[in-house]
C-alpha cells in the first residue's frame, strides 16, 4: 500500500536535481536524496511515486540497467550463510556483506545466481518476483 508523501518545494527541487538523463532516480542517489530531504530511505519509493518518478538501477541487480560481471563463489558462500529456507536474503544484509568487498561484486553474484532479494531498503519491493536466467 502506497504511503502518501507530500514533499515541499525544496524537497522536490533536491529530488529533481538528482535525476538521471531518463528522469529516473538511481538506487544510490535515492539514499543520498533521502538524507537531503529528511525522508527515511524506506519511504523513498513512495516519495518518488508521489512525484511520478521511478527508482532505477538497483545495486543488487533486481531491476535497472547496471552491467554486472560474473557471480563469485566466495561471495555466494557468504550470502548463503544468511539464507532463509527459500534462499531469501534481505537487501540490508546484502549491503552489509558488500562492505567486505563491493556492492557491484555482491550485485553480480545476486544477479547471476538463485539468491532472492527481499525487503528493499528504499521500499521498492518486499520480494523479488521471479528469477532471471542464472549463468552456469
Amino acid at each position: 500500500m502506497q504511503k502518501e508523501i507530500n514533499l515541499d518545494e525544496t524537497q522536490k527541487e533536491l529530488l529533481l536535481s538528482n535525476l538521471d538523463e531518463d528522469g529516473k532516480l538511481s538506487c544510490l542517489k535515492a539514499f543520498k536524496v533521502a538524507r537531503l530531504i529528511g525522508v527515511e530511505p524506506i519511504d523513498m519509493s513512495d516519495a518518488c511515486k508521489s512525484e511520478n518518478i521511478k527508482i532505477t538501477n538497483c545495486e543488487l541487480g533486481v531491476f535497472g540497467k547496471i552491467q554486472f560481471h560474473d557471480a563469485e563463489d566466495a561471495i555466494y558462500n557468504k550470502i548463503a550463510k544468511n539464507f532463509t529456507q527459500d534462499k531469501d536474503v534481505t537487501c540490508r544484509i546484502l549491503w552489509e556483506l558488500a562492505k567486505e568487498s563491493s556492492l557491484r561484486r555482491v550485485g553480480s553474484t545476486v544477479k547471476f545466481t538463485d539468491v532472492e532479494v527481499t525487503n528493499c531498503q528504499l521500499g521498492c519491493f518486499r520480494t523479488r518476483k521471479g528469477h532471471r536466467e542464472v549463468k552456469n
